[in-house]
């Protein structure tokens, strides 16, 4: 049962990053943006970083006290290239990360929005982002069939 609960709570916080990562893509516009779309971003950012955590910790929770063992999972390649790309769209989601709270502040002190090309970086950025995380689920199907082991 344990296991059951293991992948059922790395697997809502998977569907928690990329619902949050994809909510992040749709309002990051130049046309849609404004003071609110600012704020909802800041929220939005706060709770990826969340989702984030989520997943790093369950994954680990699962590879600790899964039924395959930590032994099992650590010894396979699939594991560290699941990680890597997990770190990898980490460390993207750092500049979209600064540059959101650079626009709350600059917000807050003027009232003055970003301007459209630092709106498309950071789009772009997250586009890249969610597109790179869609490669970590085949990585762990075959993981968790017994490939790379």
């Amino acid at each position: 049962m344990s296991e059951v609960v293991l992948a059922f709570i790395h697997l809502s916080a998977v569907l928690g990053w990329v619902v949050f990562a994809s909510s992040q893509a749709a309002l990051c516009r130049a046309e849609w943006m404004n003071a609110a779309v600012v704020r909802r971003l800041v929220r939005l950012d706060t709770i990826l970083w969340v989702a984030t955590a989520a997943v790093l910790l369950s994954g680990l929770a699962r590879s600790a006290w899964g039924a395959k063992g930590a032994a099992w999972y650590w010894g396979n390649w699939l594991l560290h290239l699941k990680l890597t790309l997990f770190f990898i769209t980490a460390l993207l989601m750092i500049g979209p990360t600064r540059r959101i709270a650079r626009w709350q502040a600059r917000l807050a002190a003027g009232g003055s929005l970003p301007p459209e090309a630092e709106i498309s970086g950071v789009r772009k950025l997250v586009m890249i982002e969610t597109h790179l995380v869609a490669l970590i689920p085949l990585a762990a199907v075959f993981l968790a069939r017994g490939f790379g082991a």
